[in-house]
């Protein structure tokens, strides 16, 4: 399969730029796999889509304030000669680094990644306010760096004090105090996500009432969103593509309830892709997945999907057509643009039952 095959037209305006004003006030496209249909509902009608048996499964991952705005120390920095009109703007231009995950055995150290990245060597440091520091001590693949942090104060506090929202790059705006609140789950429980799962920003605490109303138990899975969820396709030929490592965890109270379910519905691709690395035993454990979903793969624990719409050539359309079937996923992608549904993260969602 060609990357080619993954792709659709979207004008820009259906980018949503900022969340609706209520939670649960999106559009819903509701896929039905084995009559070849969509229709028209409204996420509110969520509900009345469960039955008995079914189990959500919801990522409760949380996002932090993961983008950092410094300048550069110049420690390692090329000269620039009196003469040239960018002496100015040497080491005043602004770093922008996006923590990505601290290293396991240090947390001290994190996988980031730092723009502009070519001009930022070894060594460089990057200072950021608060006393929070910054080295280059290492390089990875496709920009990614790792950094040491030198901080006076807890490091996740001074995030909080002086950090961004991730907001992703489609988003043609500076992040806002009202994203704090809402690039964010209702349910979010466990820091680590530098993007939010996007599926289960369509909750409250009402429509999870009504889910369990309905007869539908809940589950709690973590998988703390990284490169591996975002990061582009870079081969042309689907099967090439390498997903980085993304931790999650399930634990024993949802595997419980995991082996209970009739169906399970998963809330976001996140979550699909959790089930399927653990599937078909559920069993309780904290590990790493690079689980890459295309079509040809055969799922054994999904039943049924809430996602929102993704963009074109991504490792998330490729999940979604792997579930639902190529063809009737960018159909139904086509009808929701002529019908003016508002597309990604703060956009309107599909249900692939």
């Amino acid at each position: 399969m060609q990357l080619s095959d993954f792709d659709y037209p979207l004008p820009r305006e259906q980018i949503a730029q900022r969340p609706l004003e209520g939670r649960a006030a999106s559009r819903m496209l509701v896929l039905h796999r084995d009559e070849q249909r969509w229709e028209d509902r409204a996420f509110r009608e969520f509900p009345r889509f469960l039955r008995p048996g079914d189990c959500l499964v919801l990522n409760d991952s949380k996002v932090f304030p993961a983008r950092l705005l410094g300048h550069r120390a110049g420690v390692r920095a090329v000269r620039v000669g009196r003469k040239n009109p960018a002496r100015r703007l040497h080491l005043k231009g602004q770093v922008e680094v996006l923590l990505l995950r601290p290293h396991p055995g240090d947390a001290t150290l994190w996988q980031a990644l730092v723009r502009p990245g070519r001009k930022m060597h070894l060594g460089e440091r990057v200072h950021f306010g608060e006393g929070l520091e910054a080295e280059i001590v290492g390089r990875g693949e496709l920009g990614e760096r790792t950094l040491r942090l030198n901080c006076p104060s807890d490091l996740h506090e001074t995030f909080e004090r002086i950090g961004h929202m991730p907001l992703p790059p489609y988003i043609k705006r500076p992040d806002e105090p009202l994203d704090r609140e809402r690039y964010q789950t209702v349910y979010a429980q466990r820091v680590g996500s530098v993007a939010a799962p996007t599926a289960g920003l369509h909750f409250t605490p009402e429509i999870l009432e009504e889910c369990r109303a309905a007869g539908a138990d809940i589950a709690h899975i973590t998988l703390h969103v990284g490169l591996g969820t975002f990061q582009p396709i870079h081969t042309e030929r689907i099967e090439d593509h390498r997903l980085h490592a993304e931790v999650f965890e399930i634990s024993e109270e949802s595997v419980r309830k995991l082996r209970a379910a009739r169906r399970l519905v998963a809330v976001g691709t996140t979550s699909v892709r959790t089930l399927e690395s653990v599937a078909p035993d559920f069993s309780r454990r904290t590990e790493e997945t690079a689980l890459f979903i295309y079509p040809g793969f055969r799922f054994q624990a999904t039943g049924a999907l809430l996602t929102n719409f993704h963009l074109p050539r991504s490792s998330l359309l490729v999940l979604v057509c792997a579930f639902a079937g190529r063809d009737l996923v960018l159909a139904a992608y086509r009808h929701a643009v002529e019908a003016g549904y508002r597309f990604y993260s703060y956009g309107d969602c599909m249900l692939v039952l």
